[in-house]
């Protein structure tokens, strides 16, 4: 039976994917249609690349934006098969399995399970049919003009945000008490999503949310190499 008035809300990547939002740019951007062009795209992934790290652990929606600039100007129905071939070819071989365990006990909580995507629409709607024991799944939506890619995120940008605004709204609309409700991380930004429930959890955190759990007395959870 679900629980009332509670959720848990779950990050994709790190915890449930072995793979982020640069690996799916980096398809995107070497399978464009000509030599010249993947050249290009490829390019602005590389230099977006140590930008997107660094800015990953302070403004993670920014981070998002500069990766998906490398697909600006592709006609959109090109990136809708791109990014059905990634989910379906390379993306769903790296679901853990242990990410899954963990949604299926919160689901046998009874909790209502919100997955947290960095991702975009058209990359998660088709791994979603590979998905199971959740409730909803959030993610990221590029910006399309007469058919092609401008390289933006629509707004809400899925990113660190989803600890301030953006939670209080969803909990808001689905009449949430986040003292009741949890939360599972694997990086730096997630720590305003975790500080605001009463059950923060990092799972797999990268170094920065690991110190942090540490200092707060969080659990941890480690299943990935």
């Amino acid at each position: 039976m679900t629980q009332t008035n509670t959720a848990a809300f779950v990050r994709v990547e790190g915890i449930l994917l072995a793979r982020g939002v640069l690996s799916a740019a980096a398809y995107l951007a070497g399978n464009a249609k000509k030599f010249g062009e993947r050249a290009v795209r490829l390019g602005l992934v590389g230099l977006a690349a140590p930008v997107h790290r660094l800015l990953g652990q302070t403004d993670r929606a920014l981070a998002h934006r500069l990766a998906h600039l490398a697909i600006r100007g592709m006609s959109q129905d090109r990136v809708e098969v791109l990014c059905e071939e990634y989910a379906e070819d390379v993306l769903k071989d790296t679901i853990l399995d242990q990410g899954v365990e963990l949604l299926k006990r919160l689901k046998a909580e009874g909790r209502r399970v919100v997955l947290l995507s960095d991702s975009i629409e058209p990359i998660m709607k088709p791994l979603s049919r590979h998905l199971k024991h959740y409730d909803e799944l959030v993610y990221n939506r590029i910006e399309f003009e007469d058919s092609e890619a401008t390289g933006r995120l629509l707004d809400p940008v899925i990113g660190s945000n989803v600890g301030g605004r953006w939670l209080d709204d969803y909990a808001a609309a689905h009449d949430l008490e986040l003292a009741r409700c949890s939360a599972y991380g694997a990086h730096g930004p997630d720590m305003l999503l975790l500080s605001r429930v009463g059950g923060p959890c990092a799972v797999n955190p990268d170094f920065v949310l690991r110190r942090s759990a540490k200092d707060a007395d969080w659990p941890i959870i480690d299943y990935r190499d």
